[in-house]
């Protein structure tokens, strides 16, 4: 199977990997010749990247431990609905006991994340699925919570601080729900007014949770503190990076990774290695560059099927990810000496210091 950008696809390609909807039900299986129609509607419904067979790929997959089951994805984003749609109750005694048992919900959901994180040795990739939500905040926020735990691993935090951290990574945009929703999903730039108002979501999301019962003052302070940035450029209170909470840190690297490479009304999602560059050019500034670098070791930076170019200008498809270098892939050669090969090699980057991958190719054919 090869990785290939919804707009570069052809009628007659067939996917290698089904599409499915928020419910798990498959909307488009494998193997079905795709229409121009259908290729036009994926493209409105945000679909950015699918998997295509490919008859010199066939025998590329894609490990699913590397993904979280779905089962679980959707009832994590159900659970953050949940805490969404009680706190929307106007009667108060309904609203809190509503709350205190999404509440509950969110703290089950989330250790049985990381649960799934911590029995898992792969490196982390969200892409390998396609899904299409109707709902960007509970997907985000299921997201940012994926990424963040993955790298709270990384970085050596045990099973129980993760639990935490899992919590208040599930709950860190709650305050979005007090945002109108024409701001909330402007197909294009805020206007400074409009930015204004957004920014409150932070200081609406720590008031909100601060007054939950069973809602750590943990768990509220990610909310508050997930767009702070070390040199003090953030908000809501603009503070530096002593002052800013380790959980927050790096919620805050997962929320603009998970930003960045997900499609959005008014640009297309970013390739995980496009995404991790984002971070870097903030490292030392606003994200903790130690961090960023723990983040790619837990990711999958090159996913796999993604067609690339090396510095000695062979071409081949990422094959298998390299646990802990993840920038540094197995490549399935294809291409040497501006020919294509009959018999195609595998190579590992790991064992050749000096190939990089210079550029990537996400066209069909």
């Amino acid at each position: 199977m090869k990785l290939v950008a919804i707009q570069s696809l052809s009628p007659g390609a067939c996917l290698a990997k089904p599409i499915l909807d928020e419910a798990g039900k498959t909307l488009i299986n494998t193997g079905i010749p795709l229409t121009e129609t259908i290729i036009n509607r994926l493209q409105q419904r945000g679909v950015t990247f699918v998997y295509i067979g490919d008859k010199r790929t066939n025998d590329i997959v894609v490990n699913s431990t590397s993904t979280i089951p779905f089962s679980l994805r959707k009832k994590a984003m159900e659970s953050v609905e949940d805490v969404f749609h009680s706190l929307q109750k106007k009667h108060e005694k309904t609203r809190v006991a509503l709350l205190e048992q999404s509440v509950r919900e969110v703290h089950k959901v989330g250790n049985q994340l990381v649960d799934e994180i911590m029995n898992n040795n792969d490196v982390l990739s969200l892409l390998t699925d396609v899904y299409i939500y109707d709902n960007y905040v509970f997907s985000h926020s299921v997201n940012v919570t994926l990424y963040a735990l993955s790298l709270g691993k990384e970085i050596g935090l045990t099973q129980p601080v993760l639990e935490k951290l899992g919590a208040g990574a599930m709950l860190h945009d709650v305050g979005k729900m007090l945002i109108p929703q024409d701001i909330l999903n402007k197909p294009g730039r805020l206007t400074d007014e409009e930015f204004k108002l957004m920014k409150k979501h932070t200081t609406y999301g720590y008031e909100l949770l601060r007054s939950t019962p069973n809602v750590s003052a943990l768990s509220a302070s990610c909310a508050y503190q997930h767009h702070e940035r070390l040199d003090g450029s953030g908000y809501p209170l603009g503070i530096k990076e002593e002052r800013i909470h380790l959980f927050s840190k790096i919620i805050a690297i997962a929320d603009v990774y998970d930003a960045v490479t997900s499609n959005r009304v008014y640009r297309s999602a970013l390739l995980p290695h496009e995404g991790l560059e984002i971070l870097y050019a903030g490292a030392g500034s606003q994200f903790d560059k130690d961090m960023i670098s723990a983040f790619r070791r837990a990711i999958a930076v090159y996913p796999i099927g993604l067609f690339v170019t090396l510095n000695d200008q062979r071409k081949g498809i990422v094959s298998k990810q390299n646990k802990g270098l993840s920038d540094r892939p197995y490549i399935l050669i294809q291409e040497e000496g501006g020919r294509v090969l009959d018999k195609p090699y595998e190579i590992d980057l790991k064992e050749s210091p000096t190939l990089i991958i210079i550029s990537n190719d996400l066209k069909q054919t």
